[in-house]
Parts: structure tokens; C-alpha cells; sequence
């Protein structure tokens, strides 16, 4: 018996001895949307032996055509039972691969195109390690931006909703499985942040699919509303994704250096000297939405220009502090994306950036000296520091041109990714904002 009919029996067994009646079988389509169906439990060894059609058209995200067969073939290792539904007649939840109905994987699944891009890693002798910080606030409601708490970064405010919730947050997904390392109140008013201990980067991206919705389900469960949305108050810092990763041949970490002054490698230095060069390109993947680009503006913490420093926490790639003793902790954090991106397609593409720079021998970039946002336009453009993209139209446009992310994303995936982004830059630019109405009205 393999692995898979090891994981397959797991599955069946556990769905018995825990009384589950429904699995719900999970994937994102392109734009990083959680979709899915249910099966009962009658359909299940069937599902494990040969996939469920459904319509894989959903995959498409806006720029959907006509219905498009496919199978969703279910991954055993991903089964977990969702706590917060009855235990009576219990449901569960599986990732699934997309694959043709010649059994052949659909190119423009996410999940496919990170395997794709691993595959890559793993040829080089590399594992791709990741934990992501993402921060999100919770509102009294989906309609209005009114918080639950006043509390700031770190504050340990008193026992309020928006604390339990964040305790409750962390309570179910170490239920599912998914390890925490640590959680917060982060710098905004009723904005918190949990981190998820580092994984490779496949059982990372399902995880994160996991977080946000268990983060949103905790809230609807006690009358509040969580949001991810990059920017939602003018006046407070956005919600990012701030990336961590190293890579691994088997248990050591090709990042570390102990001779090194920042404990870095020469492949640690490649690898950021990749992320800088491709910076602009991939950003559209890893800031999506137009609201993504009023995250990533001066004042914030947010990264604007694309540089890196060793702790300077406006740079867009900064090196956190290293641990004594504790080699494998030898990490970069990319600080561009926020927690509404794909993070099938954002770990591809960062991944890709990084592994360019080491394949092509990319010269290390010295760190920036100076704060990098206290310089004035002048010293940037002599310093040869260039701005991340300022809106999505800008960012279209760098990745429409990127041979990186075609290569990284495949025809399929960058070719449906470019036109969705395409339409909601046309819809945002047809729409008439609040700000219009307020600023031209009275006096136009």
C-alpha cells in the first residue's frame, strides 16, 4: 500500500469514528476565492478513487467563457474536520486538484501552479519554507469601519470581543491542525495579526486559504465582521502579508551563513537581489486589488520603494533579527503582499523571483544604508532605488511584460490572471467614488 492509499483509508476511517456526513471538497480559482462543493459521506471513497466533475469554470474568476468540464480529485492529507460545525453529522473539508477529464492536471489551477513552480525548487535541491504574518481587523459590521477595540500594537487590552475572538481564532486552528507561532494586536485600531509557524509552502498556501475563512467565520459567529481588505480606514495602517522564507536542502538552511554579518549566504543574497529585480512584476499578483495600492503608500509601514535593509521596517524586504543557536530561523521577509492575494500564485511568484536571481548568479544588492523613506526623490534616483508600481494599472502593465511571471504562472494562469485584472481596473475606472461626489459636486 503507497502513501495515498495510507492517506485514503486515514480519511475513510476518520469520517467514520467521527460521525461526518458531509466533506466539503475546497480549491480557489485564479483570483484566490475559496470555491467548493459537498459530497456525502455515501460519495466519498468514490471521490478519493476518482475525482468529482463539477464545472470548471469557476476557476476563471470574472473572465468566465462558457462551462468548462473538470474533476476535483480530493487530497487526503488535506482532511480536517471543520469545528465550527456540529459534531452530529460532522463536516469536513479536503483540498482538491483540478485536473482534465483525461485525468491530465488543468493548467490553470493554483494549487497546480505552485506544484509546478516546487517542482522547479525541488530540482535545484531546494525546499521553499514560508510563514506569512497577515493582519486583518474586525468591524462592528461589513457595512461601516467602527471597531471593536481602541487597542495598539501589542496593547494587552482588557477583555473585550475583539481579543476572544482572536483567542477563539487560534484555538480552532490548532483544532484543524494548523500551528500558530504567535498573535496579536497589531499597530491600527481593532487590527490584530496571526502568525502561522513555518511549513513548506504547499501545506502553507492551504493553510492560509484555512485562516482567512476561520478568521471570518469566528467573527460572523459572534456578530462582528473580519475583513482582510488591504485598506479599509484612510488614516491607519493597511493589512499586509508579510512574507518569511528560506530555502532547505533536507534540514539545512541554505540561507544561513555563520561567517557572514548578517548571517546570510551568498544564495540568501542572490535570492533577494532576484525579489528586488522582479519586484515590480510580480506585485501585481502579490497586491491584487485596486484598494492594494492604497495600502502601499508613504506613512504606513507599508514598503514603497524596492529596497532592503537589515531592520528598517519601511524597506520591502528587511531581515529579521537572527537567533543564536537556532540556524534554521536564517530567513528574508518580503513585505509587498497583502492577505487578499492568491497565495498559490504570490509563493510561486516570489519563489520565482528569488530562484531567478540565484539561477542567473544575480549580484548581491548592498542593504540600504539610510532610511530609505526619509530620502527625497533625488537621492532615491542616485541611490538607483526605484518605487514599487503606485496603482494596479500600473502594475498590469509591468506584469503583461514580465517573460518572469508568464514563466512562473504559465500561459494559461498569467494569460486569465492579466485579463482579470484588466476588468477590474476597467470597473473601478468606470465607478464614481464617494470622493468624487464630496470634492466635485458643490462646485462643478
Amino acid at each position: 500500500m503507497n502513501g495515498r492509499d495510507d492517506a485514503r483509508e486515514y480519511v475513510l476511517r476518520a469520517a467514520k469514528e467521527n460521525d461526518v456526513k458531509f466533506i466539503r471538497l475546497w480549491f480557489t480559482d485564479i483570483l484566490g476565492s475559496l470555491k467548493g462543493f459537498a459530497i456525502t459521506v455515501a460519495e466519498l471513497e468514490g471521490a478519493l478513487e476518482h475525482g468529482m466533475a463539477f464545472d470548471g469554470s469557476s476557476i476563471a474568476g470574472f473572465a468566465r467563457v462558457d462551462e468548462n468540464d473538470m474533476v476535483a480529485m480530493p487530497d487526503p492529507n488535506t482532511f480536517s474536520i471543520l469545528p465550527w460545525r456540529p459534531r452530529q453529522n460532522a463536516v469536513a473539508r479536503m483540498f482538491c486538484d483540478i485536473l482534465l477529464p483525461n485525468g491530465q492536471p488543468f493548467e490553470g489551477d493554483p494549487r497546480y501552479v505552485l506544484k509546478q513552480n516546487l517542482q522547479r525548487a525541488a530540482d535545484l535541491g531546494y525546499t521553499f519554507q514560508v510563514a506569512p504574518e497577515m493582519e486583518h481587523f474586525y468591524f462592528k459590521d461589513s457595512e461601516s469601519t467602527e471597531p471593536l477595540d481602541h487597542g495598539g500594537y501589542f496593547d494587552l487590552t482588557p477583555l473585550d470581543t475583539a481579543t476572544d475572538l482572536r483567542r477563539e481564532t487560534v484555538l480552532t486552528l490548532e483544532e484543524m491542525g494548523i500551528p500558530v507561532e504567535y498573535s496579536h494586536h497589531e499597530v491600527a485600531t481593532s487590527q490584530h495579526e496571526i502568525d502561522l509557524r513555518n511549513t513548506d509552502a504547499l501545506t502553507m498556501a492551504d493553510a492560509v486559504m484555512t485562516y482567512r475563512l476561520v478568521v471570518k467565520e469566528v467573527a460572523m459567529k459572534h456578530g462582528a465582521y473580519a475583513t482582510f481588505m488591504p485598506k479599509p480606514r484612510a488614516d491607519e495602517n493597511g493589512n499586509g502579508m508579510h512574507t518569511n522564507q528560506s530555502l532547505f536542502k533536507g534540514d539545512t538552511n541554505v540561507f544561513y551563513d555563520p561567517s557572514d554579518e548578517h548571517k546570510l549566504s551568498n544564495t540568501a543574497y542572490q535570492y533577494v537581489a532576484g525579489l528586488l529585480r522582479h519586484a515590480g512584476e510580480i506585485t501585481c499578483v502579490c497586491c491584487q486589488w485596486v484598494n492594494s495600492y492604497k495600502r502601499l503608500v508613504p506613512g504606513f509601514e507599508a514598503p514603497v520603494h524596492i529596497s532592503w535593509a537589515v531592520v528598517n521596517r519601511s524597506d520591502l524586504i528587511r531581515v529579521p533579527a537572527f537567533r543564536e543557536g537556532k540556524e534554521s530561523s536564517a530567513r528574508i521577509e518580503y513585505r509587498g503582499a497583502d492577505p487578499t492575494c492568491n497565495p498559490y500564485l504570490a509563493f510561486s511568484v516570489m519563489m520565482s523571483a528569488g530562484l531567478e536571481g540565484i539561477e542567473q548568479g544575480y549580484a548581491p544588492v548592498p542593504p540600504a544604508s539610510v532610511d530609505v523613506a526619509a530620502m527625497n526623490d533625488d537621492e532615491r534616483v542616485a541611490a538607483g532605488i526605484q518605487k514599487l508600481p503606485r496603482s494596479l494599472y500600473e502594475a498590469i502593465e509591468l506584469a503583461e511584460g514580465s517573460a518572469l511571471l508568464r514563466k512562473a504562472l504559465g500561459d494559461y494562469t498569467f494569460e486569465k490572471f492579466i485579463q482579470n485584472k484588466k476588468i477590474e481596473w476597467e470597473r473601478y475606472s468606470a465607478a464614481v467614488t464617494d470622493y468624487e461626489i464630496k470634492r466635485y459636486l458643490p462646485i462643478l
